[in-house]
């Protein structure tokens, strides 16, 4: 980022915790805004975007951090006396005027000079392309035009920054694109900061100068557009932003990787030995006669998709697919090469679960209010209980069940997920999934302090209600006093 005069608004170390539930919707997030960006806040559903947005906006009181405005604290103003205007996915226009005094509503609570208003409003029909349209009722107007409306009366009122929370979620597809265009036209004119809420990767691409991307209330990568889709720093961003091959891989030599069955060079220097993740965009996979790639598989779906075919090629446990102008059939046996700076490694994230259990009065692991069924003698050397059924350390001193507790881990392909939810240790909700080629990864969101990732080769559905299977036997242990 630039020096910080430059900056309209900075977020530190913002986090909101929604007492009624405890949900923490945004965790720790810094964010540098600077005069006159474009700035999108993209993610799934759920991620924290809108509640992000909601804060700069005053709408929301973050539980921690700090809000500034061009250096100076907003954190609790109210809405009304921060220079910010907000257009919604539902426009929220006043059936009973017409367009010119819909535009001109904010204005005349302002008092401002009559005169004033009508110039101010006809400058905005003008941007917005609804010269002549004063005094058409809203209800004989298109949804792209009823947006045009709403952005206008933001607008109307100057603010330094325009907040925009998923304003084209309502619109066709045709109408959409038209309209990010038309947006992106009006940034450049206006020259004021546009801060776009939207779960739509297109629509971020499209427009943005800074894309921010956000999941389970975190940042998880900031940069350009070619930033982000070039260079995800994780197998979350590389999955969200278009469409990736995914796959675990290792480094086998100097710029040479190995994925989905064979070694590639790549440009990226990891060390050798090093577990990574590899990223293959589709449109990147060259197809070619078996015996001339560096991987074979054989296709198992085609489909036609208007500018390009996309092929699903399977090839060994592994499913690669491709975006090719030309076609394939279904049971051809193909080769598939990469071109070394088309392949995108990432240092294998460890996603090793981890959670605390509580040593009850018999001296029994308990989870979840559900018993672990093992010995503390095992897990802690040297530790033996006496006769009065106290139990000590290896230097004889007693642990005690109320100040110890022990932390177990264990690796995500050591769960097993279950429709039958009693049947689990713990329940939870899958949050997210990521296709890693041979099987998916999964994010389970519980009510518990812990979230788990889960490794599973079948594929269950957003927001499958699913207990977890945790064997003791692939369970690890370590005493925490």
């Amino acid at each position: 980022m630039k020096d910080n005069a430059e900056n309209i608004i900075e977020l530190k170390h913002i986090t909101k915790i929604f007492s009624d539930n405890g949900f923490t919707a945004v965790s720790d997030f810094n964010l540098e805004v600077k005069r006159g960006e474009f700035v999108t806040f993209l993610g799934p559903s759920g991620c924290g975007k809108t509640t992000t947005l909601r804060m700069i906006a005053g709408f929301d009181l973050p539980t921690e951090g700090q809000i500034l405005l061009n250096g100076q604290d907003i954190t609790q103003l109210p809405p009304h006396k921060r220079p910010i205007n907000t257009v919604f996915q539902r426009y929220a226009l006043f059936p009973h005027m017409n367009i010119y005094e819909n535009i001109a509503f904010g204005l005349r609570q302002r008092k401002v000079e009559k005169s004033l208003i009508t110039k101010k409003v006809r400058k905005v029909l003008e941007l917005v392309d609804l010269e002549g349209f004063e005094k058409r009722s809203v209800a004989t107007l298109s949804g792209g035009q009823q947006q045009r409306v709403a952005i206008a009366r933001a607008l109307v009122n100057e603010p330094e920054i325009l907040l925009l929370d998923e304003p084209l979620g309502a619109l066709d597809l045709k109408m959409r694109k038209e309209m990010q265009l038309e947006l992106k036209k009006m940034h450049d004119e206006l020259g004021i900061t546009f801060i776009y809420v939207t779960h739509d990767q297109e629509e971020a691409l499209t427009m943005s100068d800074t894309i921010v991307v956000m999941a389970e209330g975190r940042m998880q990568q900031i940069g350009t557009p070619e930033d982000i889709y070039n260079e995800p720093k994780n197998a979350f961003v590389a999955d969200f932003i278009g469409e990736s091959n995914i796959f675990n891989g290792i480094m086998t030599g100097k710029l040479k990787v190995r994925f989905c069955g064979g070694e590639f060079d790549c440009v990226d220097d990891v060390e050798e030995g090093t577990h990574i993740t590899a990223v293959v965009r589709p449109e990147d996979v060259i197809l070619s006669a078996p015996e001339k790639g560096t991987i074979r598989g054989t296709v198992t779906s085609v489909i036609f998709k208007g500018m390009h075919y996309e092929i699903t090629v399977e090839s060994g446990k592994n499913e690669m697919v491709i975006q090719s102008v030309h076609a394939a059939r279904v049971g051809d046996v193909v080769g598939m090469s990469v071109e070394p700076d088309n392949i995108h490694v990432m240092i294998a994230e460890d996603h090793t679960n981890y959670f605390m259990a509580d040593i009850n009065k018999d001296y029994r692991l308990e989870y979840n209010n559900k018993k672990i069924r093992t010995s503390l003698t095992k897990l802690i050397p040297g530790s033996r209980r006496l006769e009065d059924g106290t139990l000590v350390d290896a230097g004889g001193d007693s642990i005690d069940p109320q100040r110890t507790r022990v932390q177990v881990s264990i690796q995500p392909g050591d769960i097993e997920m279950t429709d039958r939810v009693e049947e689990g240790m713990v329940d939870g909700y899958i949050s997210n999934l990521i296709y890693k080629g041979d099987h998916y990864s999964y994010v389970i969101h519980t009510d518990l302090e812990e979230d788990f990732v889960v490794d599973d080769e079948d594929l269950w559905n957003m927001g499958d209600h699913v207990g977890l299977i945790m064997p003791i036997d692939k369970m690890t242990f370590r005493l925490v006093k």
